[in-house]
């Protein structure tokens, strides 16, 4: 086989490649790349990575391989809302650096079966012991505590939990330690981010397929999450974006444990614990017709509100410190936060929560030239968060019609500043196809 042969071949793989050199320079790329992103290689191939991330994916590998030296797999979503998973590893030189970081994009959903690297990266996740101790170091606030001391008594029980509270609370967070101090911590914990995934595909990821299911199906089928999780916990993240016709099937499953696959017909059992969480309002769901009434009330056996951080300035400097520290190990650095830098934060009303507050973190991190970040490293828009709410502006009108008005305007005016869905989604702390369904709703 010739050079151009092989060359051919990989520039017409259905999985994405691409390769960069050791300066973050992309230098190879096939033509999986006009499914993914919109652009062919010859568009792309050239520029540098901060010039791509973040406009045509999320939750970047590039720079975790570079400080790790390790091969990163993540779940991602791209500029067009496509739902893959990317896997990059580190080529060597003769000296033990690293020269070229190559990349694998797969589609999620033309998976047949997950490899164990790409269900943890998906799915599958545990918190260590070590996770359970720095956990515990930052709270101070007397409703976390009794949350954790609330944590302690419901551990063992199998009866579903709901997580409430704003996006960047830390519900994920919870979830995890939920899992990392029960009985069940040596079994998966098992995520499924109910607005990330193709409504159209949600039933088959949690219950899996039998060979011939639907047309472009494996012809070896698929197990479920569900069946994944056995044993374990079931987290159910934006719990609210779950097909409303879907919600019966997930109530039979959790009163019953058992489920029959997709194109199946014998009913499977398994033994999970459902955790699940949102940051909408579920009782105003049930009023609107939206979510199912006895859904919820199988859901909120133990419910557990998480307040925003705003009502928890009492941990901002232990947050602070947490996520300091993680990134400064993360990327080599010694940085440390100057005094004027905490009076910021706790002067700041974080509409994003801890999610807002550890991006921050990084991005200082990650861009400061000196040792000690000073307030001049920090993002504008910490000094300069103000929105007109006054009653008087929306006497007489339904709550539902001022909400949508006002998300209108958020939604467009970070379309207008960001360029992409991408972006947006960062910006205001949503998934990326949430942010993508909203541009279309408002921009069209």
């Amino acid at each position: 086989m010739t050079y151009e042969e092989l060359k051919k071949i990989i520039d017409n793989l259905h999985e994405e490649i691409m390769i960069y050199d050791n300066d973050y320079n992309l230098i190879y790329l096939n033509n999986a790349s006009l499914r993914h992103y919109g652009l062919r290689p010859e568009e792309l191939i050239g520029k540098k990575f901060n010039e791509l991330d973040d406009i045509f994916w999320d939750n970047s590998t590039l720079p975790e391989v570079y400080a790790t030296k390790k091969t990163v797999a993540k779940r991602q979503v791209t500029n067009l809302g496509k739902d893959v998973i990317t896997i990059s590893v580190p080529v060597f030189d003769k000296n033990g650096n690293i020269q070229y970081v190559a990349q694998n994009v797969s589609d999620i959903y033309s998976f047949n079966e997950f490899t164990k690297a790409e269900e943890k990266s998906i799915s599958i996740a545990s918190t260590s012991k070590e996770d359970n101790n720095e956990i515990q170091f930052y709270i101070q606030n007397e409703e976390m505590k009794r949350i954790f001391s609330f944590i302690q008594k419901v551990k063992n029980i199998n009866s579903p939990c709901i997580l409430l509270g704003e996006t960047g609370t830390g519900k994920s967070f919870i979830a995890k330690y939920m899992h990392s101090i029960s009985s069940r911590k040596n079994r998966p914990f098992v995520t499924i981010n109910c607005s990330c995934i193709n409504p159209n595909l949600i039933e088959s990821e949690l219950f899996g397929y039998k060979k011939g299911a639907f047309s472009g199906a494996s012809t070896t089928g698929k197990r479920g999450l569900v069946e994944v999780a056995d044993g374990g916990i079931l987290f159910l993240d934006e719990i609210s974006e779950m097909p409303y016709d879907l919600q019966a099937k997930l109530l039979l499953f959790i009163q019953d444990k058992e489920f029959i696959p997709v194109g199946g017909e014998r009913k499977q059992k398994v033994d999970v614990k459902i955790i699940a969480a949102t940051n909408r309002n579920l009782e105003q769901m049930v009023d609107n017709g939206t979510f199912r009434e006895d859904l919820y009330f199988r859901l909120n056996t133990f419910e557990i509100t998480v307040p925003p951080l705003r009502d928890r300035r009492d941990e901002i400097d232990g947050l602070t410190d947490y996520y300091l520290k993680m990134y400064n190990e993360l990327y080599g650095k010694e940085h440390t936060v100057s005094d004027e830098v905490r009076k910021v934060f706790h002067q700041y009303s974080w509409p994003g929560n801890i999610r807002e507050l550890s991006h921050i973190i990084e991005k200082t991190v990650v861009l400061s030239s000196n040792k000690e970040i000073t307030t001049t490293n920090l993002p504008k828009s910490l000094f300069n968060l103000s929105v007109d709410y006054s009653i008087e502006k929306y006497m007489d009108r339904p709550l539902d019609e001022i909400l949508e008005e006002v998300e209108k305007k958020v939604v467009i005016e970070a379309y207008k500043k960001y360029k992409s869905s991408v972006k947006v989604a960062k910006a205001l702390n949503i998934s990326q196809p949430k942010a993508y369904r909203l541009i279309k709703k408002y921009t069209n």
